[in-house]
């Protein structure tokens, strides 16, 4: 792994624990050495994040933590909605063996097991998981494009919100209802139900976002 491979991942981790604050400036000088490498890789990394939209490059003040705006995330979570629920209602038509859907199935079964052991980050891990792979199998190209695009500020206003939301229970109902409906070749149900799972979801994060005021931090 290069160095500004390494400054991308490490980055990312700090900036998806909070550790790096939404709203915050840090000098390219600072992380580096916070990272304990030169500023050419660091400087490098923060371009690559600049581009996946975690954070803005600013004339003299270095490196800026993009905030997590509740408006923003309603335009995400309405594109996202879109075309996951058209991924999930083309997966439905292929015609998936079992096989095909076991990483669906394992996924699911793995958010079981998070919950039963009150472990939420291997929960939002497992979620993950299921959403990657329901576009994957929608077998669309551009829709993988542009929802790998947007995953990244999800998963960072969830990180913040993961363990003050309610118990996720309902999500592993409705990714398990997903996956029946695939089983079933029944691409309307399997759009109707997810599409229904994130405009819920939508409305959770964004009550969330709005009564705790992240975007401020």
């Amino acid at each position: 792994m290069s160095s500004t491979q390494r400054a991308v991942v490490e980055l990312r981790r700090l900036i998806f624990s909070g550790e790096l604050n939404p709203g915050s400036n840090h000098l390219e000088s600072e992380l580096a050495e916070r990272l304990g490498m030169s500023r050419t890789p660091v400087r490098e990394a923060a371009l690559l994040l600049e581009a996946q939209g975690l954070v803005e490059m600013q004339p003299r003040k270095g490196v800026r933590v993009v905030p997590i705006s509740p408006s923003d995330m309603r335009d995400i979570y309405d594109v996202l909605t879109e075309l996951e629920s058209l991924s999930a209602e083309r997966a439905a038509g292929f015609g998936y063996s079992e096989a095909d859907l076991s990483t669906l199935a394992d996924a699911i079964q793995k958010m079981d097991d998070a919950l039963a052991s009150d472990d939420r980050d291997a929960w939002a891990q497992a979620d993950d998981a299921f959403h990657s792979e329901l576009v994957r199998l929608g077998r669309n190209s551009r829709i993988e494009a542009i929802a790998a695009m947007m995953v990244d500020q999800v998963r960072r206003a969830r990180a913040m919100t993961l363990h003050i939301r309610p118990t996720p229970l309902k999500s592993n109902e409705d990714h398990r209802g997903v996956l029946d409906a695939i089983r079933a070749g029944d691409p309307e149900k399997a759009r109707a139900i997810h599409h229904a799972h994130r405009r819920h979801a939508k409305t959770m994060l964004l009550e969330l976002l709005e009564k705790y005021r992240f975007q401020q931090l």
